[in-house]
């Protein structure tokens, strides 16, 4: 299972709510606007949404990660994104940087199919195919070679923009944009930093020194590939960004 500390992710990963404004930019929120965010975190964008003058509302599975989005002023509701329970009660939904720890998109895209007003639209960003390739490589790997199948930990689901143009689509939605980004991220605290916050879900349920070797081992493997001469870390992300208006 995948737990968050909302003081780890501030320190890890700052850098995620850092790349969503180009998303916030694409979705343009406007005053007045009741606008939904599943997956929000520590509503870091969220509360820009609503600094814009939009009524919005953040959702989470997360409680201590919904404590420090309230901490910012967002109202929130704890809720799964794979079970939205709203109906036609929003102008626009909004992600960054979720989706893809929502294995079950189908559920994720009917939900949002039913919480917009006709004519809502639906616009995010999230981890797209080929997405952190060499860490999930290396965490399989380095799993293996405990005995473990590390490809049945992996808690993510990378689609492709034609997989995704199409759930949308099947929901009535139609798709304005769904393209890949390649975007290798500097990492500020390094690959043992990233995967303190990120990759739980691989390592959840081992003894702590299996624990230890499992993530020594693949910042080990990914030296080879992410880590520059001078020490630095860089992620190998690729994101799917998309605006999709409902019919």
């Amino acid at each position: 299972m995948q737990t968050w500390s909302a003081q780890g992710y501030a320190e890890n990963a700052a850098f995620v709510p850092a790349y969503g404004s180009e998303v916030l930019d694409l979705l343009a929120p406007q005053p007045g606007e009741r606008v939904l965010d599943p997956g929000c975190g520590d509503g870091t964008l969220t509360s820009e949404i609503g600094g814009r003058e939009a009524e919005v509302l953040g959702v989470d599975s997360s409680a201590e990660l919904l404590e420090a989005a309230r901490a910012r002023g967002v109202p929130t509701q704890r809720m799964d994104g794979q079970a939205l329970t709203f109906e036609a009660e929003f102008d626009a939904v909004f992600t960054n940087a979720a989706l893809h720890w929502m294995r079950d998109h189908d559920a994720v895209v009917r939900g949002v199919s039913r919480a917009l007003r006709p004519g809502g639209r639906f616009v995010g960003e999230f981890g797209g195919h080929g997405n952190v390739a060499a860490i999930v490589t290396a965490l399989v790997a380095a799993l293996g070679h405990q005995g473990l199948d590390g490809a049945a930990r992996i808690p993510w689901v990378f689609p492709t923009p034609q997989e995704w143009r199409r759930r949308l689509e099947e929901q009535g939605f139609e798709v304005r944009l769904a393209v890949l980004i390649p975007r290798p991220t500097p990492l500020p605290t390094g690959m043992e930093g990233w995967l303190a916050t990120f990759a739980n879900p691989f390592v959840s349920g081992l003894a702590p020194p299996e624990r230890e070797a499992v993530l020594a081992e693949a910042v080990r493997l990914l030296m080879l590939t992410l880590r520059a001469q001078d020490g630095s870390w860089t992620a190998d992300y690729v994101r799917l960004r998309f605006a999709a208006l409902l019919a």
